[in-house]
């Protein structure tokens, strides 16, 4: 157990290595009651959101979900996120554990008094869990007994059932198959209970922030505080997709739209080490030609792979496929190169 974002949280049950390959094989489930959740309704809900974040949201119908990033006027990434859409006029968005205080904060600020607009925070009233793997389907079934329809990806389904009203959302943070669901607090350890029976008995366990970790990266996935910061825009972390720069308005955007026209300072570029060399971690010294380029955002030894793989922000002309950067590891250099996300494939 480690202190994470105000939480007690566990870094492994049995162990990384076979939490990971519980969730690539079989099913996994994550405690991610630290992760924050956010209400907003009204009927300028939809206007609000698309000023606030990057992505379109008037693009998605009841019961539809997609990623985006909440940003500050340098165009920085505050939080990225998941934002639902529940009903016509009601959104849920799911942030960072960390980012709570901030973005809340950050929404505020951007709120207007002639706009009918309601946010609620309602971090503190729920519980999450999310089961991974391929054989989250199985589980899903034990579970609720054909209650609820499985929620594919990137949809949300609010249901009731005997503890009170339930999230239930076709989202993930692994690359594998799987879902994520929200329900009152008071009930999140008898749901826990359940769900790892129903995971138990597909072969599965419960894992911690290290596999999470590893699952995540192997898939390219960034993570904020890591890859993610508000010192570096959405395009510079390769995210441009997120990003609809055809809406008229949103925050950050003159920014983006400049550094569309003049270029990008520096890019996350995913890198893969060459041969037997030990793995690398944050904050590694990365080398480019004799010359000090930056640090790992991003490190660790793939368990899929079993070879170490990172992210690093370079230079534009560094960060191109199949160019080779050294990582400095305990005061050695290694060799590693410039490759295409993800790393891992499923076979």
């Amino acid at each position: 157990m480690v202190p994470f974002a105000g939480w007690e949280m566990p870094v492994q049950y049995s162990g990384i290595v076979e939490e990971h390959k519980a969730v690539r094989n079989a099913v996994g489930v994550f405690d991610i009651s630290h992760m924050g959740q956010f209400l907003v309704s009204g009927k300028n809900a939809e206007a609000f959101l698309n000023r606030t974040l990057t992505n379109d949201v008037s693009k998605l119908h009841p019961g539809q979900g997609h990623y985006t990033l909440l940003l500050n006027e340098k165009g920085g990434v505050v939080d990225d996120l998941i934002a639902y859409r529940t009903s016509e006029k009601e959104f849920l968005l799911v942030v960072n554990a960390s980012r709570i205080d901030a973005d809340w904060a950050h929404f505020q600020k951007q709120t207007k008094a002639e706009e009918d607009v309601m946010m609620a925070n309602a971090s503190d009233f729920t519980a999450g869990f999310a089961v991974q793997g391929p054989r989250s389907r199985k589980v899903f079934q034990n579970l609720f007994q054909g209650e609820a329809p499985y929620p594919e990806k990137n949809t949300i389904l609010i249901t009731m059932t005997e503890s009170g009203p339930m999230w239930l959302c076709g989202t993930g943070y692994t690359g594998e198959e799987g879902f994520e669901f929200f329900v009152p607090v008071q009930k999140s350890v008898s749901w826990f209970r359940c769900i790892l029976d129903a995971v138990k008995a597909e072969g599965g366990v419960p894992c911690g922030l290290g596999a999470r970790d590893t699952l995540r990266l192997e898939m390219g996935y960034p993570l904020y505080g890591n890859d993610l910061s508000e010192e570096r825009t959405p395009l510079q972390a390769g995210l441009g997709f997120f990003v609809a720069m055809g809406k008229a308005e949103f925050t950050g955007r003159e920014i983006l739209s400049l550094q569309k026209a003049n270029g990008l300072p520096d890019k996350l570029a995913a890198f893969r080490m060459i041969g037997t060399a030990p793995p690398p971690r944050p904050h590694y010294p990365v080398a480019h030609e004799g010359h000090n380029v930056g640090e790992v955002c991003s490190g660790t030894q793939s368990p899929s792979l079993s070879v170490g793989i990172g992210m690093v922000y370079l230079p534009p002309s560094i960060a191109t496929l199949g160019n080779q950067i050294e990582i400095e590891v305990r005061g050695r250099k290694f060799p590693a190169e410039i490759v295409k996300k993800p790393f891992y494939h499923k076979t």
